[in-house]
């Protein structure tokens, strides 16, 4: 039987875009033969994964789980994109994101890129197992995005935009032990509300820099006195703070008090956030 060598493998990778396993397989069974190697990929349907990277993949789902070590509990996220959410639904892709988050764990992985790099169940890199599973579902399949916090506490609120569909949305925060009795609250705060830093500390220098000049450019076109802008862009600038700083959210819940004052009812702290929503990430 003729050696089936990693050169070429990615010869007929690079020909067919087809992914790894199917190629060996396809070599395997035409003894090395490239030319029928090709023959038994276009046989069976293979479709190139090649072909599919340049369609959006937008839908899907995202996996998550908290795993608690030595005292300290930490959350993982890893969002798996499809085509349709006719693929997304289906209980084989929603079995592979749990399938790709379980390999992110084991790695530790807090980024795409190390998501991409671990190893996967089949004895290749999650990246191979993700272009295999895009001959299988017949669709772009990729890494969107990925989320890891840790703390004493990690609460995970995943939520489903309907009954059929797998969770969209997840958020997750990660909290001392007091501020454990209201992470629940502020899970479900920062996934209807998308707060997008935990205290305006959090926030660029670059980002506020940008609030205040359009603040101040919008009020001088309004027509405001000059002697009165500063004061006007301040109060742009913590209305700015309060939409999208967490701490500085009114609470969906009772509106009269923050979910900073959640916190300090309880005498806990917030230590640090993540939400991810399928499709908002950064397009691939």
């Amino acid at each position: 039987m003729a050696a089936i060598t990693a050169a070429l493998i990615k010869q007929v990778r690079e020909e067919t875009g087809a992914g790894m396993m199917d190629v060996k397989k396809a070599l395997t069974e035409a003894d090395g033969d490239v030319a029928r190697a090709k023959e038994i990929i276009r046989a069976k349907g293979i479709q190139a994964a090649g072909k599919r990277e340049g369609r959006k993949a937008q839908e899907g789902t995202i996996a998550s789980t908290v795993v608690v070590a030595d005292g300290t509990a930490t959350g993982y996220a890893v969002e798996l994109n499809s085509e349709t959410d006719f693929v997304a639904k289906t209980p084989k892709f929603v079995e592979f994101a749990d399938t790709v988050l379980a390999d992110a764990v084991k790695a530790d992985a807090a980024t795409v890129d190390e998501v991409l790099a671990a190893p996967a169940a089949n004895g290749e890199t999650v990246k191979v197992e993700i272009e295999e599973a895009a001959a299988l579902f017949g669709e772009h399949v990729k890494i969107g995005q990925v989320a890891k916090i840790s703390g004493p506490h990690v609460e995970i609120y995943a939520h489903k935009k309907s009954v059929e569909m797998p969770p969209s949305i997840v958020a997750m925060i990660a909290t001392d032990e007091a501020g454990a009795a209201v992470a629940h609250e502020a899970a479900l705060q920062i996934s209807a509300m998308g707060a997008k830093w935990l205290t305006r500390e959090d926030v660029p220098a670059d980002v506020v820099e940008s609030e205040r000049r359009v603040a101040t450019e919008k009020s001088l076109a309004e027509g405001k006195p000059e002697k009165i802008v500063p004061k006007i862009v301040e109060g742009r600038l913590n209305a700015f703070f309060k939409e999208n700083v967490l701490l500085e959210q009114a609470y969906v819940k009772d509106p009269s008090k923050t979910i900073g004052d959640l916190f300090k009812e309880v005498g806990g702290k917030a230590l640090a956030f993540a939400r991810l929503e399928v499709g908002k990430g950064d397009e691939n």
